[in-house]
């Protein structure tokens, strides 16, 4: 057995602790935060090159986002004290200076995509209601605030309350995901055939690897789940102990099984059913995979599954990012108040947060800017240094995680953190 895969089994295997359900409400965390609206735009992005691409994408896709959020997930248990977020990690590991930079990128990275998410759900909605029931859509000011107001309701219940949530979500989410995919079997060709020969000469191959250099980062954050990372490692340290890590293991392993089993289902559903061409004025058009089916077949059912499917993906990724989010900024106040020599109260600092995401949240949704896109893409350098890059530094040069060392996956994490990071960056240039 390879190296890679005695360092990927020996990690998920758990024999200390009995499977509790507070683990599959975790599982089903994790996979809520990272399937979101993003999974609506993978078919199109994963698919534009043909069969191969599509494949080679399939086979990666379970150790490229496993092995790097475990790796995350190792860091922050890392630290000293149980109760410690990853605000406080690295500050530990790597000092005043660096920690509050690290901290300001992570709420960087990830508070813009909640900005988007509160976008996206208005826009859903406010669809939802003039296009499908046929209904005047309220004023955006009044729609965006009851829709912002809500999702915060849920927030207020507190973390179990949010990750419960998350994972209610899911099931329905996943039913309708997979009859989506069922339903399009027999609207499935051979159109996708044509371009799965790798033997059309260097233009082709050129292609292939093109196309793979820049659906591989579509493909990271379309599964990604760092913002809710850190929560997920405090609360299995706070209940496992020092088997924490074997269990946080086992649960990533099954959450991305999962994740990678149905969306790639759903994926191919989704190319099978369209040409390669048609897939190409679908990102001409700018628009999700379930809008283009809806135009393309003229069903109405797929209009409404599109509605609902956006809904739900984007309600549990705007929870999970919340939690994120929080952990950043009161990361960032509650290090300038130690500077200051002043108490920390938690309780206070959660309400000036959720204050400050309702009121710039609702701005931003009723605003409904055009430059989110690139918001979000700009996120992106600063997530894959964050969950591919710096745990991997952090084997390095942490004393506590030098046990991690010398494993195939580390080389493997930081090839795909590197390639993400240049295929965004040649995108945006």
């Amino acid at each position: 057995m390879s190296s890679l895969q005695t360092d990927s089994f020996s990690s998920v295997i758990d024999t200390t602790a009995a499977w509790r359900k507070t683990d599959t409400m975790w599982m089903l965390g994790l996979y809520g935060t990272a399937i979101g609206a993003g999974v609506l735009f993978l078919p199109i992005n994963a698919g534009i090159g043909g069969l191969i691409p599509l494949l080679i994408m399939a086979m990666l896709a379970f150790p490229m986002t496993f092995y790097a959020h475990r790796s995350l997930c190792r860091f922050v248990l890392s630290g000293k004290n149980p109760g410690e977020d990853i605000t406080e990690v690295v500050e530990e590991h790597f000092g005043s200076g660096v920690g509050r930079l690290i901290t300001l990128l992570y709420f960087f990275a990830i508070y813009p995509i909640l900005l988007v998410y509160s976008v996206a759900i208005t826009n859903t909605v406010e669809s939802f209601i003039t296009h499908q029931l046929h209904l005047v859509a309220p004023p955006r000011i009044v729609l965006s605030f009851i829709l912002i107001v809500g999702l915060m309701t849920i927030i207020r219940f507190g973390e179990p309350f949010i990750v419960k949530a998350m994972s209610i979500l899911v099931y329905p989410f996943v039913l309708v995901l997979m009859l989506l995919a069922l339903y399009l079997i027999p609207s499935w060709s051979s159109a996708a055939f044509e371009q799965a020969s790798m033997t059309g000469g260097s233009g082709m191959a050129k292609g292939l690897w093109m196309t793979l250099w820049l659906a591989i980062p579509v493909m990271v954050f379309s599964f990604n789940h760092s913002p809710i990372i850190s929560a997920f490692a405090v609360a299995k340290r706070r209940e496992y102990g020092a088997h924490a890590e074997e269990k946080c293991s086992r649960i990533l392993a099954r959450s991305h099984l999962l994740m990678v089993f149905t969306v790639m289902f759903f994926v191919f559903s989704c190319v099978l059913s369209l040409t390669p061409a048609n897939l190409m004025e679908a990102k001409q058009q700018n628009i999700s995979i379930l809008s283009y089916l809806a135009n393309h077949f003229n069903t109405p059912v797929i209009a409404y599954i599109a509605s609902i499917i956006a809904f739900i993906a984007i309600t549990k990724s705007f929870l999970g990012h919340y939690l994120g989010a929080r952990e950043g900024l009161n990361g960032m106040m509650i290090k300038h108040l130690r500077r200051r020599g002043k108490e920390v109260h938690l309780p206070h600092l959660n309400r000036i947060t959720a204050v400050f995401m309702l009121v710039t949240a609702w701005i931003v949704a009723t605003l409904n800017p055009s430059i989110l896109g690139m918001i979000e893409s700009l996120g992106g350098p600063i997530i894959a240094c964050l969950l591919f890059l710096m745990p991997m530094y952090a084997i390095h040069k942490v004393p506590a995680m030098r046990s991690y060392s010398g494993q195939v996956s580390n080389i493997f994490v930081v090839l795909i953190g590197l390639i993400s990071i240049s295929a965004i960056l040649y995108k945006l240039v």
